[in-house]
């Protein structure tokens, strides 16, 4: 199994892998800048005593190429009417070379992710932050304010940067939704709306 670019429901399917007696292996993207992989969903596979590495967000492809993978398993921030979804950066070319090596792409979804106020994922604002998170470290701070990374700059200065908080992956690259009450395939509208209509 390939875990990445998140955590929370996309755990949730692992733990229930696991707990169904699968063996399993993660794979987890460090998901920069904030790099919630390498510090929450790493933390909690280590807890949970789940076989599992920590990769660079580029190393995806390479992993898929080299390595027997059954599926992408990622979370969604937000889901449009037609099943595009927003998720963290780099979902979006995850799914891309998941497609292209055959492995089938999943988002797991609570009933909170999905809007069908909007048609498809062009509607979904994309936040831009700072550029300073991706030119430099020491940003990412503990509870009491000291940097969890030595600070310095990772860029000549001047350097402008973009830093969107999440892209946008095409219903068309989605194998399906788990949700709470199954899997949503194939990802379409009518599909969307049985399931998440019914929770």
């Amino acid at each position: 199994a390939l875990a990445t670019a998140g955590h929370g429901t996309a755990l949730g399917v692992i733990r229930s892998l696991r707990d169904a007696g699968h063996s399993l292996t993660v794979f987890a993207d460090e998901t920069r800048p904030y790099l919630q992989g390498a510090r929450l969903t790493a933390w909690e596979l280590q807890e949970e005593k789940i076989q599992s590495f920590l990769i660079t967000d580029n190393m995806a492809g390479w992993v898929m190429s080299s390595r027997k993978i059954d599926a992408v398993i990622v979370g969604a921030d937000r889901i449009a009417s037609n099943g595009d979804t927003a998720n963290k950066i780099g979902t979006y070319p995850l799914a891309i070379v998941a497609k292209h090596h055959g492995v089938p792409f999943y988002v797991a979804a609570t009933a909170k992710s999905m809007d069908f106020r909007i048609p498809n994922g062009s509607y979904i604002p994309i936040e831009m932050r700072k550029e300073e998170e991706i030119t430099s470290f020491g940003f990412l701070k503990d509870s009491d304010g000291k940097p969890l990374l030595k600070e310095g700059v990772i860029a000549p200065k001047g350097m402008k940067a973009l830093n969107p908080s999440f892209d946008v992956t095409p219903a068309s690259l989605i194998t399906g939704i788990i949700t709470e009450k199954g899997i949503v395939s194939p990802v379409t509208e009518e599909n969307l709306k049985k399931i998440f209509q019914s929770i």
